[in-house]
């Protein structure tokens, strides 16, 4: 899985003239879901997303995450995340197909509500030609990749249980 995190004073995702989602200080947050990513990849990720400290409250920087401001997170599904170039053209083979990605990515926002509150987590609309608007502020963007390993030969996804029990006890 693969997050673009961009820190906002605003954010918003339209479809045409009608507004999707909006949210006020917080995180924008584009969602790119690799065709062998699971449940484990997900759950490291909203661990990451709710805690990661980009927020600088008084003098002291770096210090604070969205959830100990009780601030705002919009995603937006992103496949062209995981493009490959072949030549000038991309190629999206290790991005998620449709379907399974629509559910993957519905199963991430839920996971992301249940772990924060509810109305604090904003979504785009999944497989839509969308206009994502932000004010960055900083700015501040930072990618996040969940964690893989190599298995003979093949990538495979980590079982990320411990790390994120570990970060939590931090």
């Amino acid at each position: 899985m693969r997050c673009i995190v961009q820190r906002v004073s605003q954010a918003s995702v339209s479809v045409g003239d009608q507004l999707v989602s909006s949210i006020g200080k917080g995180i924008c947050v584009l969602v790119g879901i690799h065709k062998d990513d699971t449940e484990a990849d997900a759950n490291w990720m909203v661990n990451k997303l709710l805690n990661l400290r980009i927020f600088s409250p008084g003098e002291d920087r770096w210090q604070s995450s969205v959830k100990d401001l009780n601030l705002e997170i919009l995603c937006v599904s992103q496949f062209t995340l995981y493009s490959v170039l072949k030549g000038n053209k991309p190629d999206f083979h290790g991005s998620m197909k449709t379907e399974p990605a629509r559910e993957f990515f519905t199963n991430f926002v839920a996971k992301l509500r249940t772990s924060y509150k509810e109305d604090l987590v904003k979504e785009g609309s999944f497989g839509n030609y969308s206009a994502v608007s932000l004010v960055n502020d900083g700015p501040v963007t930072i990618t996040l990749d969940s964690p893989k390993i190599q298995v003979k030969g093949k990538t495979n996804h980590v079982n990320h249980v411990k790390e994120v029990e570990e970060e939590k006890q931090n």
